[in-house]
Parts: C-alpha cells; sequence; structure tokens
C-alpha cells in the first residue's frame, strides 16, 4: 500500500477494477454487520465468480471483505472507545486490518467488567469468537486462491497469529494450555472462559490452510500450529449437534484438499470421519427433525447440509483406501442434506 491509501483504493488498484462497489443493502447509516455471515457470503461470491467468470461477483467480494474490516476491525459507534479494535493508529490499521481481530457483530455491546453474566444475554452481546475468526480466515485465504493477490492472506495469517496469542493460555493451576471460548473486543479479557469441543481443531485445519497457501510466510504459525494439534483430542470430537457435525465433515474436507498434504492427513481425516459418522448415527435418532420450525436453528442445520455436501466420494482425489472406506459408510446419510 502506498501513503495514505486505503484498503479499498489498495484493492481496487490491484484488482484493475478502480473504485469498488458498494454492495447493494449497505449504507453508511446501518453499519451492521455478521462476521459468521459476512465470511460465508464472501465465499459464496467469489464461488459465484468462478462458476460463471462474471467479474461483477469478485468486486463484490472484494467489496465485503472492505466493508467488514472496517465495520468489525473497529470499535463500536456506541462505543467510548473509537478506530481500530487493534488500537492501531489509522493508517496503520489500514495496512493490517486483523491485527487486533474482528468483532462478531452482535446487536448488544460487549458485558462491561463488572457485569454479572447473563448466558442468554451473552448470545446477544458483542466480542470475538475464536470459530468466527476461524470462518474469516478461511474466507480471506479463498480471497487469495480467487484473485492471485497474497495480500489477504497476510491478513489472514495476522488474524490466526492475534487470536492464537489471545484465546489460548495456561490454566492458573498448570496443566496443558487450553483455549477461551469468547474474548472482550480488544482481546483483553475472557467473556466466556469454556472451551469449545472443536476450537483447537478448527485452528490447527485453518493453520494448515494458511502454511499450504503462502508456505513459510510471515507471521509464522509454527507454535499456534502445534499448540492447536497437542489440544486436538481425537476421542473427544463425536457430536450430536448439527453445526458441530458440519464443521467435523467441512474439515475434513479442507485437510483432504491441502497441497501439499498434511503430514499426517490420513491419521486426522479417519478421525473425524469417524467422529462424524459416530454425531450422525446419534442425531439421526433424536426427534430435531420432526420439530416445528420455531423450536429449530436453521443455521444449524445449514452448517450441517453444507458438510454432508462434502462427502461425496467423487470429490476426494488421492483419498487412501482407509479414507474412502470411511465415505462409503457416510453416504447413507447423503439424503439427509435434502
Amino acid at each position: 500500500m502506498a501513503g495514505d491509501e486505503t484498503i479499498t483504493e489498495y484493492i481496487g488498484r490491484e484488482a484493475g477494477i478502480g473504485r469498488l462497489k458498494a454492495l447493494p443493502s449497505d449504507s453508511p447509516h446501518t453499519p451492521r454487520r455478521s462476521l459468521w455471515t459476512d465470511a460465508f457470503a464472501v465465499c459464496t461470491l467469489a464461488g459465484l465468480g468462478h462458476a460463471t467468470g462474471e467479474s461483477r461477483y469478485g468486486e463484490l467480494a472484494l467489496g465485503l471483505v472492505d466493508r467488514v474490516h472496517h465495520v468489525l476491525g473497529r470499535h463500536r459507534p456506541d462505543d467510548v472507545r473509537a478506530g481500530w479494535i487493534s488500537g492501531l493508529a489509522d493508517a496503520e490499521g489500514e495496512r493490517h486490518p486483523t491485527c487486533g481481530g474482528s468483532r462478531i457483530g452482535k446487536p448488544h455491546p460487549e458485558r462491561a467488567a463488572s457485569a454479572p453474566v447473563d448466558d442468554r444475554l451473552e448470545w446477544d452481546r458483542d466480542g470475538q469468537y475464536f470459530h468466527y475468526l476461524t470462518k474469516w480466515m478461511h474466507a480471506l485465504d479463498q480471497t487469495t486462491r480467487s484473485t492471485g493477490q497474497p495480500l489477504f492472506t497476510t491478513w489472514a495469517r495476522e488474524l490466526a497469529h492475534a487470536a492464537h496469542q489471545a484465546f489460548t493460555y495456561v490454566p492458573r493451576t498448570g496443566g496443558p494450555k487450553r483455549m477461551y471460548w469468547k474474548l472482550s473486543s480488544d482481546l483483553s479479557r475472557p467473556l466466556v472462559a469454556s472451551m469449545g469441543q472443536h476450537h483447537p481443531l478448527d485452528g490447527l485445519v485453518t493453520c494448515l490452510q494458511l502454511e499450504a497457501t503462502s508456505p513459510g510466510s510471515e507471521p509464522s504459525l509454527r507454535e499456534a500450529s502445534a499448540d492447536f494439534a497437542a489440544m486436538v483430542d481425537p476421542r473427544g470430537l463425536a457430536t450430536g449437534d448439527p453445526l458441530g457435525l458440519g464443521g467435523l465433515l467441512s474439515d475434513a474436507y479442507r485437510l483432504a484438499q491441502l497441497t501439499p498434504p498434511h503430514a499426517d492427513a490420513d491419521g486426522l481425516l479417519d478421525a473425524l470421519l469417524a467422529a462424524a459418522a459416530v454425531g450422525l448415527r446419534h442425531y439421526v435418532a433424536q426427534p430435531d427433525l420432526g420439530a416445528r420450525a420455531h423450536h429449530r436453528l436453521a443455521f444449524r442445520e445449514l452448517g450441517l447440509a453444507i458438510g454432508l455436501a462434502a462427502i461425496d466420494p467423487a470429490a476426494w482425489r488421492g483419498a487412501s483406501g482407509g479414507v474412502r472406506s470411511r465415505l462409503d459408510q457416510l453416504a447413507r446419510y447423503a439424503p439427509l442434506r435434502a
């Protein structure tokens, strides 16, 4: 980036498209964003651009990345703090918009340090979720893969480095490292101290993906990868939650696509697919799918539907016999996607 050039100007210049198109529903008066939803939107737009060959989808994806960073990479309008949540000055923050993480985009401000915990209200309060950050890392990496511009994976690596530093910790009582579920917007304090079942797995697979895209680049993710790998317990991955199941299948597929392949790909892949098979057996035995719509959470079931799309054996070129055997076992659940 040159001089006082903004992210928007830089991306437009690098992509050769001049001024980025605004998103149709965007308005400076309603800067509402959701990091989770926007991550999927960036991937979808990139995919549409690849499938149709139409440049407008890629332009919208780049514009969305820019908008997310300028809204969720900065403090809320109703916060007494202002500027980039990383604390960087404006010009430096433009160059490194992810090194302070990214807010979730929830409707209410984060819980004050002196406020009591309210589990119900916490769901609607802002802050940072690790599993939202890994989705955004993936979206940025896909943007590099679709545009050929390394800047986005660099931002993803800076986000991965910041997330690893903030979310992992050694318990005061000793023992192996653990992870927080939710931190404050500035990454200074935990808001939910429990550890997500698949957080280390998401971190590991995402770091391996970023390393495959830009081997040996900075910042180094070697320590982060090692920490996440040490925290992954293959025996504890099974879950009956549809979103968690979708995540297992999606992570397995992402791991299988890595080039160069992960050193222990077959062992980890087998653990992921075996855990997914156990979880799916449990899930289909529950009454969830027969419940009325207002008792169900669409985004959780959509997560499973996305994951089920990954078990198509034709998409796993070069998979070992053991992995293909697991896929054959999972194929019986493919109709559940519809």
